[in-house]
């Protein structure tokens, strides 16, 4: 029994896929956690002080936290690569910044402390976009058969029915600058596609991962939207485009990083022979 349990225990991080970067990750995480935990201890305090003792403690856990918590824990855990997964978390970190910013400062959604944009929200978009490119390299393994003809199809399909509705749902905030940058990127991205097949399923696994989160964050009133929908269809979209803009970046970062390690070795060069030559 204690050879077959042992076994087990080896199997299982072979089956998730996990290796030493994956534990970094898992500790940087916790890490992150405990930071935000320390710096903001009163929306902590807050949170705790809704338990009731009287109710059983098994009723009163958000469920629907929990299960998003391990499975995007289980999810950046698999298969991390410490090189491929640097760019993505610094994309996702500016990136979320960027769209936070522009839906608070529109007043598109606001959070229930006001801030605009609480920092405090910032890093789940890195821990989000490490998720989603783990769900979209699950689906193009489970997908590559598809023709290019029908994933065409449903890449213009599914762009334009967003970028439709997304005219739809900002219009209230369209004499606002950051809506019209937020429109013309947009609409960039969607009109220069660079692959059908990658963006397709990006915003896929986007949404996909998008409609949980915003789930919990509507239902609880940690966000809301100006039309106070729980969540309303577009922002679950909405995590799809921004999970397809980052990718873009992330593309672009590869296209120009071997120039930019030319370049890095070159200014070192540089500064060790004006070293030799003082």
């Amino acid at each position: 029994m204690q050879n077959e349990s042992s076994k087990m225990v080896k199997t299982i991080p072979q089956l998730l896929g996990w290796n030493r970067t994956s534990y970094m990750l898992m500790s940087s995480f916790f890490l992150l956690l405990f930071v935000i935990g320390y710096v903001w201890w009163p929306l902590i305090e807050e949170y705790v002080s809704t338990y009731n003792p009287d109710i059983p403690l098994w009723v009163q856990l958000d469920w629907l936290l929990l299960s998003i918590f391990l499975l995007m824990s289980l999810l950046i855990m698999a298969k991390a690569d410490i090189r491929k997964d640097v760019p993505i978390i610094i994309v996702g970190l500016l990136g979320g910044l960027v769209i936070e910013s522009w839906g608070t400062q529109t007043e598109l959604w606001f959070y229930y402390t006001f801030e605009r944009p609480p920092l405090w929200i910032i890093p789940a978009w890195p821990i989000a976009s490490l998720s989603i490119d783990r769900l979209f390299r699950l689906m193009t393994l489970k997908t590559n058969t598809l023709p290019d003809k029908i994933i065409r199809f449903f890449y213009w399909f599914t762009f334009i029915g967003f970028y439709g509705y997304m005219l739809y749902f900002v219009w209230p905030t369209l004499d606002k600058s950051l809506t019209i940058m937020a429109l013309v990127l947009c609409a960039f991205l969607i009109l220069t596609p660079i692959n059908h097949r990658t963006m397709l399923f990006t915003f896929i696994a986007g949404s996909g991962l998008g409609y949980f989160l915003e789930l919990w964050g509507t239902t609880r009133y940690c966000w809301t939207y100006y039309t106070f929908e729980t969540p309303p269809f577009f922002a679950i979209m909405a995590h799809g485009m921004a999970a397809v803009a980052f990718w873009r970046v992330v593309h672009l970062f590869w296209i120009f990083e071997p120039h930019t390690n030319k370049l890095f070795l070159k200014f070192i060069r540089f500064h060790q022979k004006k070293k030799s030559t003082a």
